[in-house]
């Protein structure tokens, strides 16, 4: 049953499985848009030569 469908019945646990399970796909979300955004600024950058010892 999806929660569009009209049968559905918001009550105490759906609402606290839908709302937990937003919260966890939004901070997902958000650690891979960081990393993404991360990398793809730390690849446009030009520092040639700083390689800090590796």
């Amino acid at each position: 049953m999806f929660p569009f469908c009209f049968e559905w019945s918001w009550d105490i646990g759906h609402m606290v499985f839908m709302g937990g399970l937003w919260y966890a796909l939004s901070i997902i979300g958000m650690g891979m848009t960081f990393c993404i955004i991360k990398s793809v600024v730390d690849c446009t950058k030009k520092s040639e030569g700083d390689d800090k010892g590796h």
